[in-house]
């Protein structure tokens, strides 16, 4: 199925397409994206491949992508586009929760679990519309953050932490703890490089030993020494002096731009 041309007020709105092999599931779907403000175009594929070409035949904003199909998986078709020098924002739609970690781990922007409700797609397009910058007919590109998610091996396990849910990063070597309302969790990655890769997502360094996550901050608190302390809900987070005075001025920045999340950041969405 191709893409519908769009009349000159659509036009300036997103053009997604929509990946499911169950058909009533993707009817329900392109209806849902359909009557929502701000869309102009929904392109549907009921298999992989078909998928595929439509992403090659044309620009899209966004890929609203179920995880189970035949043949090739959703994850599978996300991390082929990955590889693209332009491609598209990933919302994957499924059923199933667990497959949660992996779709953040290739650089999903969005999880949606069914059946969809009209308001959780509404937030859902707000994040495609800040990433792809659909104001006119020719989507920005959107690279993919390899980091937006850090493994976890645990017991023969591998699971994903997602960066949204850190408050701080603790140093141990070379390895670092990752401080989240689930608990701390040590992966063996050099601070530094976490500091690189996390200072665009609102991330500071507050220490020679800690990380912070300015949006996470409460409060700031003295220490019995006159010392300065970050305040999260999941703990204190040391600030050195040298570090004080620019640790302020993020977090008027953050404020101004009103990137501080409600106390409950972190819990299920």
């Amino acid at each position: 199925m191709t893409l519908n041309a769009p009349d000159p007020v659509a036009g300036r709105g997103l053009r997604i397409l929509a990946v499911d092999d169950v058909a009533p599931a993707l009817e329900e779907l392109r209806r849902l994206l359909l009557e929502s403000p701000g869309v102009a175009d929904v392109a549907v594929a009921g298999d992989p491949i078909t998928a595929l070409r439509l992403i090659q035949a044309g620009p899209l904003d966004a890929v609203f992508l179920d995880i189970s199909m035949p043949g090739m998986n959703g994850l599978e078709l996300a991390a082929l586009l990955a590889r693209m020098t332009d491609p598209p924002v990933v919302v994957f739609v499924t059923a199933y929760e667990e497959h949660a970690a992996s779709a953040y781990g290739i650089g999903a922007l969005d999880y949606l679990l069914k059946p969809v409700s009209a308001e959780r797609l509404a937030a859902s397009l707000v994040r495609v519309r800040r990433f792809a910058g659909a104001t006119g007919s020719t989507p920005a590109p959107s690279p993919v953050d390899a980091l937006a998610a850090v493994p976890v091996e645990l017991a023969g396990r591998t699971r994903y932490v997602r960066r949204d849910d850190v408050r701080f990063v603790e140093a141990h070597g070379d390895y670092v703890r990752l401080h989240t309302p689930t608990g701390a969790h040590l992966v063996r990655i050099p601070i530094s490089r976490l500091e690189e890769h996390w200072q665009h997502a609102g991330f500071s360094r507050v220490h020679r030993s800690y990380l912070l996550a300015v949006p996470a901050v409460r409060e700031l608190r003295s220490d019995l020494s006159g010392g300065l302390l970050a305040h999260t809900d999941v703990g204190d987070v040391p600030v050195s002096r040298r570090h004080a005075r620019e640790l302020r001025e993020h977090l008027l920045e953050a404020a101004t731009r009103g990137a501080f999340e409600p106390t409950d950041r972190g819990q299920s969405r």
